[in-house]
């Protein structure tokens, strides 16, 4: 009878749980009609919904808010080093005290300073991200505002916010030939994993209900 040895544990206090999202660059109108992008790591997906979770007092955010659109562009791992030059810029002309302490700054042309282009989309005003291997197109449903002030950096609080897809982009060298399927073993998507990047790494297998 073979006995099981449970690895030894302890209790941690991680200063934020990002324990592997894919990284989303959200595209939003502003005001004057230019675009935003929000790279953001909170995010999961049921049918055709996508709920997401955005810091407060951000420009994505308050685009989202008061458009009722956006599209959701996930990136894939060559585009990691365009991430990061976003990451620490805000669309917000003026920047919140606790965004400005941890080291953000205004960014006005972030498809410039990333190095990105844009795609008109379909059926939302934002444009999509040419770059990126999968762009939705997604409506806003439903928002619901939470103050978060235990863990650091948040000041503003965060916003979970429930989007419908409407429109599905992918990139032809990421799909099965012929069918609406995403190919796994070409797909590429870049991770947030407790603050560092990473890719997908070698596939293990598939589940039952996987239909390619």
């Amino acid at each position: 009878m073979d006995i099981y040895r449970a690895p030894d544990t302890r209790i941690i206090h991680p200063s934020i749980l990002y324990f592997g999202t894919p990284v989303v660059l959200i595209t939003t109108r502003n005001p004057n009609g230019s675009t935003n992008i929000t790279p953001m790591s909170s995010a999961w997906a049921l049918a055709d919904r996508v709920v997401i979770g955005l810091s407060g007092g951000g420009q994505g955010l308050a685009n989202l808010q008061r458009e009722g659109e956006c599209v959701l562009n996930l990136a894939s791992e060559q585009l990691c080093d365009a991430v990061e030059r976003m990451a620490p810029t805000t669309g917000r002309p003026i920047v919140p005290a606790w965004k400005r302490d941890a080291g953000y700054r205004h960014e006005a042309d972030k498809f410039g300073l990333a190095g990105l282009h844009t795609a008109p989309s379909v059926t939302v005003d934002a444009p999509r991200i040419a770059e990126c291997p999968l762009q939705l197109e997604a409506r806003l449903l439903m928002a619901i505002e939470r103050p978060l002030q235990t863990w650091r950096n948040s000041a503003g609080g965060y916003v979970m916010a429930e989007l419908k897809v409407l429109r599905v982009h992918a990139h032809d060298d990421v799909t099965v030939p012929g069918s609406n399927h995403i190919d796994p073993r070409r797909y590429q998507p870049l991770f947030y994993l407790f603050r560092h990047y990473v890719g997908r790494g070698r596939a293990l297998g598939k589940t039952f209900k996987a239909e390619t």
